[in-house]
């Protein structure tokens, strides 16, 4: 399967080259990519050639950590599932190349679809199995039988009814929801009533991974939102997004690898605990930079001066930073700290009252 997948990918390079260089996908609008690329003076060749390296890098630290799991965990059945799903997920999660060559090649369609199915199964029940490879509680395992009834359509049959992707999105939108949610609760029961210690910190390196990516890619597409003119294929902003979104997809197989292989799996609290800290402050501070700079210095710097002032705005919008970066940082501190020990308490199955030694 390993071969497979890592011969469909390759394959999958120049159909994905051809599809980007003809600008002949469905979401793309050839004009304002040709305008927004000549914009900022680069070509549709190095246009595709930016975006294929970005996949294949990506792509290849998937399939390490899965080939890694593989060569030291062999012996373990659930490191097996997890490197299979690593590697058949990683080829649709960081490109459209296999796709495009199924689209391109028709003979090579139910190939592409089979590793997509296979993908999309071995990752879900990842999150099922993980981290002892038995389904906690036992009925989950017919969700995921139900998981898989839902994707046979999906890969195989895709001009069905029974596709609910296609015939009933919004049913489709709900089951999906339903599959996650049922995911997560299974994940936080295993947690509680049958981890032991070194199990629980495998599950605290993947939730944050996982939490983390998901974060990354909520966080870059809410400037697609805010600012339309950065979703254009080809601008400036797209291109610098697309790296970061790739980026932080990442965290995911590497925090399954590092669960995995048990490399530094107590400094996970400790990270846990900085990241928060240190990603609440600095969103704190943007709030409070994005709110004196566009609102309120303007206005003051107007009604005394009797004109805007950009530079001074921003030199102003810095001091107040500097100012309550330590204050915050503190405060924020304290509080991450009493939400941290409430939460390891209700985990570990108390009633999240008793008292940190710290």
């Amino acid at each position: 399967m390993s071969v497979l997948t890592i011969g469909v990918f390759l394959a999958s390079i120049p159909a994905y080259y051809d599809w980007l260089v003809d600008l002949s996908g469905p979401e793309v609008e050839a004009a304002v990519v040709r305008a927004n690329l000549e914009a900022i003076g680069i070509s549709l060749d190095s246009y595709a050639k930016y975006l294929i390296s970005i996949s294949v890098a990506s792509t290849m630290v998937w399939i390490a950590v899965g080939v890694v799991i593989f060569w030291r965990r062999s012996d373990d059945w659930m490191a097996l599932v997890t490197s299979l799903g690593l590697l058949t997920f990683s080829v649709f999660a960081t490109s459209f190349g296999p796709i495009m060559l199924a689209e391109q090649y028709p003979t090579t369609r139910l190939t592409v679809h089979l590793l997509g199915f296979l993908g999309s199964i071995s990752l879900y029940l990842f999150f099922y199995l993980f981290p002892n490879g038995r389904f906690v509680p036992r009925w989950t395992r017919w969700v995921a039988v139900c998981w898989a009834a839902h994707e046979i359509p999906y890969w195989f049959f895709p001009d069905s009814i029974f596709n609910i992707d296609r015939s009933l999105p919004l049913l489709d939108f709900v089951a999906i929801s339903t599959f996650i949610c049922v995911g997560i609760g299974s994940q936080l029961y295993r947690y509680r009533r049958v981890s032991g210690p070194v199990q629980r910190q495998q599950t605290k390196w993947v939730v944050y991974g996982t939490v983390l990516s998901g974060l990354g890619a909520v966080g870059f597409a809410v400037p697609l939102s805010v600012f339309p003119t950065l979703s254009q294929y080809g601008s400036l902003g797209a291109l610098v997004i697309q790296v970061g979104n790739s980026g932080s997809m990442l965290l995911f197989p590497l925090s399954i690898g590092v669960a995995i292989l048990r490399h530094h799996l107590w400094d996970i609290d400790i990270i846990i605990n900085r990241t928060l800290i240190y990603g609440s402050l600095t969103t704190v501070l943007a709030a409070v930079f994005a709110i004196t700079d566009t609102l309120l210095l303007p206005l003051l710097v107007q009604t005394f001066l009797g004109e805007e002032d950009p530079t001074l705005n921003a030199v102003i919008s810095a001091v107040i930073i500097a100012v309550l970066f330590e204050p915050l940082r503190r405060r924020i501190k304290v509080g991450v700290n009493k939400l941290s020990d409430w939460l390891s308490d209700w985990l570990a199955g108390g009633d999240g009252t008793s008292e940190s030694p710290r």
